[in-house]
């Protein structure tokens, strides 16, 4: 292994500013691209998706749980998953990259203050998924199962991948997508909220006249203080 040059402490804060100077670039660029995503085209949902949750059936719309805002993460967890290095398989074990995805999702209350939900979906039964949530920890997750062409209608049905979904005039409306490496950046409060059409509506983001928005630092709370909103 060849390592870096060992130098004084003024040369490592000379260089630490010097590439500091690039990281705040590469902020505002990415601050730049979730503005543009604020600006994308709407596309109407017009099929009647149907699921199956731990309460039974449930509809595209029921998935919002009354929000404003639905992100929809494809997880593969079912039989068309093969088994991994270790020789494990379904139905012990989803999608080891889905799995690694879903031990980074932050607590869902602080997408919920944003009028947020962000929820899972598989072919699996729920008697699988909950039994999976349970040993791998994921009870916070809300976890559906697909029962029609969601997969296939929405990108996901070869491959994991993000939905972004927005309830708006008695509509619902897909409004984002990302798959491949740009899953690599979800779970944190901040990465799902960029993908938004609302985005994290506070008032230093370029967004469209009239979206949400208030000051910064002033929304966030604990995970079990945020009331009845989260």
């Amino acid at each position: 292994m060849k390592t870096p040059p060992i130098v004084s402490a003024q040369e490592w804060k000379n260089a630490r500013e010097k590439l500091l100077v690039e990281e705040k670039e590469f902020t505002r660029a990415r601050d730049a691209i979730a503005a543009k995503r604020r600006r994308m085209p709407w596309m109407a949902v017009e099929k009647d998706y149907r699921f199956e949750g731990a309460n039974g059936p449930a509809s595209l719309l029921d998935l919002f749980e009354g929000r404003r805002q639905l992100i929809v993460y494809r997880f593969f967890y079912g039989p068309e998953v093969t088994p991994n290095a270790e020789g494990d398989a379904y139905p012990e074990r989803g999608c080891v990259g889905c799995s690694f995805l879903a031990d980074q999702v932050a607590h869902p209350a602080h997408l919920n203050a944003r009028d947020t939900t962000l929820a899972f979906v598989s072919r699996a039964p729920q008697a699988e998924i909950q039994g999976l949530k349970k040993r791998m920890g994921w009870t916070e997750i809300p976890w559906y199962t697909i029962v029609d062409d969601f997969d296939t209608d929405f990108d996901v049905r070869e491959w994991h991948g993000t939905n972004a979904f927005i309830r708006e005039s008695e509509g619902i409306f897909r409004t984002y997508f990302v798959n491949s490496r740009g899953d690599e950046a979800m779970g944190s409060t901040w990465s799902y909220l960029d993908i938004t059409a609302l985005g994290r509506q506070e008032e230093w983001e370029d967004s469209p006249v009239g979206y949400p928005q208030t000051p910064p630092y002033k929304w966030w709370n604990y995970h079990d203080a945020y009331g009845e909103n989260a």
